[in-house]
């Protein structure tokens, strides 16, 4: 008894991934283990008796959190834009603008990812999208089947980096920092990936142009002026849409919640304009927002539980001298702390990361002097590898969904595709894993592409700090403990003055 008082914080962690690697859901999990172990801690005489009465506090609290708000509109938007087939005209229209080009079906789907990305915010949304609309495409003019399947699935994974991302959402809220300081951090990085996705390509073309071929003249349907009409009607009002939703944001007219309800209200707008916009659509859109609004908060009240026990038997001083004894200081930090969220992202999706990891991580980082928002992108990027390796790479699993299971007869050329094997796509993400990972080493070499987001923000000077404390008039009878300077024989001190720093 006397060993488990003395390590209950380590035992608590270690029995925390013991009870997820074991299947059980995570919002279930972390309630679980945040109740027997503060048990074991009140017979034990290390927690006080009242410790879960603040429990409900913490539940409202988190109820009331405006930021999260952010959360269901950002999804109710993705979700009406992506029913209302705004993805597969993008698809379309950039693969006949590409087209001519090798590796243009490729590109198109890099870019359309990235846009999808910046409307919807959903990963899952994403990957089935393009999975459903270009895959068959890409099969059809020969393709690799590699390329083709990992460029789907890593494209689909940018709605994680890309703001406005539901991820960096959560991770703001958990660093306690400002959601639009984390999108505008983010959105660097964001871009890079996609250029780096599409560098790929550009290789890949050259060294293997049979993997990528450029579609066929009798494929392009659409040339000259019907082709740029078709760029003006399907690009320019999801790019107008997300000027209005993170243009505000970044300039600071709106917050992240109201420009998320903008974006939910715009995307309506946009549905209506293509006349796909009915109640069976709303109704669907509502349902699933529903679900995945209730996931992230029941994990998250999960989480407070779980905490509330953890913090209460020291766990977060427990994971601070751990991680600050490693040797090298802040850089062995940054590599051990990679490392771990690379390691359980096998078995952790990426809200279970963020809602675990990152508040034990988050107060070493601040202790060590680290930029929290600089800390999250790196993380956020880090995180995204979850999507993309195995056993729960999801966005693997999105696509395979999706992906051809047996031979089918294509319905344009008439020849016999054969199916996609999960081994080709899990091969076909490797690269684009390798990317990811190059980004996070980029992201800790070059903290500038990240740290842009202090640019042109109003800094206080200590110099101009005027502190004004009413004195009581002469003659008066002042309450000595309502102002300690009033006593007899104290004189006030001169608040006047600029205060130094």
């Amino acid at each position: 008894m006397a060993f488990i008082a003395e390590n209950l914080a380590p035992i608590m962690f270690a029995a925390l991934i013991i009870v997820l690697l074991l299947g059980y859901p995570v919002a279930f999990a972390l309630a679980f283990v945040g109740f027997f172990f503060g048990f074991i801690g009140i017979e034990l005489g290390l927690l006080p008796a009242t410790l879960f009465q603040a429990i409900p506090d913490r539940i409202f609290g988190q109820m009331s959190n405006e930021t999260l708000l952010a959360i269901p509109f950002f999804t109710f938007m993705g979700l009406i834009l992506e029913k209302s087939g705004m993805a597969e005209d993008l698809l379309d229209t950039i693969g006949q603008l590409f087209g001519p080009v090798r590796g243009g079906i490729a590109f198109a789907v890099i870019f359309v990812g990235a846009i999808l990305a910046a409307t919807t915010g959903v990963v899952a949304a994403s990957v089935i999208s393009m999975g459903l609309i270009s895959l068959p495409i890409m099969l059809r003019y020969g393709y690799d089947r590699k390329v083709a399947a990992g460029t789907i699935a890593a494209s689909g994974t940018l709605a994680q980096i890309i703001p406005p991302s539901l991820v960096l959402i959560v991770l703001a809220d958990q660093l306690g920092r400002s959601v639009g300081d984390m999108y505008k951090g983010a959105l660097v990085p964001g871009l890079m990936l996609v250029a780096a996705y599409a560098l790929y390509i550009i290789v890949t073309s050259i060294i293997s142009p049979t993997k990528v071929p450029a579609l066929p003249l009798e494929a392009r349907t659409l040339r000259g002026t019907k082709l740029l009409l078709k760029v003006i009607t399907s690009l320019v009002p999801p790019l107008v849409l997300i000027f209005l939703v993170l243009g505000t944001i970044f300039l600071g007219i709106a917050t992240p919640t109201e420009g998320g309800a903008m974006g939910a209200v715009g995307a309506l707008a946009l549905a209506l304009a293509n006349r796909k916009l009915n109640f069976g659509l709303i109704q669907q859109s509502l349902h699933a927002t529903a679900k995945l609004s209730s996931f992230v908060l029941l994990i998250l009240l999960g989480a407070r539980v779980f905490s509330l026990t953890f913090y209460g038997v020291n766990g977060h001083v427990w994971v601070e001298h751990l991680m600050t004894s490693i040797p090298g200081g802040e850089i062995g930090f940054l590599i051990v702390a990679n490392l771990l969220v690379f390691f359980l992202a096998f078995f952790l999706d990426y809200f279970e990361l963020a809602f675990i990891i990152i508040p034990l991580l988050a107060p070493v980082a601040d202790a060590l002097g680290i930029d929290l928002i600089w800390f999250g992108v790196m993380l956020a990027v880090n995180m995204q590898t979850s999507f993309m390796h195995p056993p729960f790479g999801f966005s693997l699993f999105f696509l395979r969904s999706v992906a051809p299971t047996r031979a089918y007869k294509d319905r344009i050329t008439g020849q016999t595709i054969q199916p996609v094997t999960s081994s080709q796509i899990y091969l076909g993400a490797i690269p684009y894993l390798f990317i990811q990972l190059t980004m996070v080493v980029i992201i800790i070499a070059f903290p500038g592409i990240v740290m842009h987001y202090k640019s042109g923000a109003k800094v206080a000077d200590p110099s101009s700090v005027h502190i004004n404390v009413p004195m009581p008039s002469a003659g008066t009878d002042a309450d000595p403990f309502a102002n300690p300077f009033s006593a007899p024989g104290n004189s006030a001190p001169s608040f006047g003055k600029p205060a130094t720093p």
